[in-house]
């Protein structure tokens, strides 16, 4: 019994699933054409420089702590 209802359970789940696929997502600028008038280049607009530094920082601070704490255990 507790294997029929596992079955129908993950076979419920898969066919679901399968009706439950996502959209297209929609052309960049609304299909005009990249950079003209005041539409924003493909890719997005999103300025990428003060959040990357900050997470390169970030990330090697922990992967230094991460280091020095390996290193002690020893």
């Amino acid at each position: 019994m507790r294997l029929i209802r596992r079955i129908l359970f993950t076979m419920a789940f898969t066919f679901l699933a399968i009706g439950l696929q996502a959209q297209n997502p929609p052309h960049p600028n609304g299909g005009s054409v990249p950079g003209s008038g005041t539409n924003i280049p493909v890719g997005g607009g999103a300025p990428l420089d003060g959040g990357l530094i900050i997470m390169l920082i970030a990330g090697a601070a922990y992967g230094s702590k991460k280091i020095i704490s390996f290193r002690k255990a020893d």
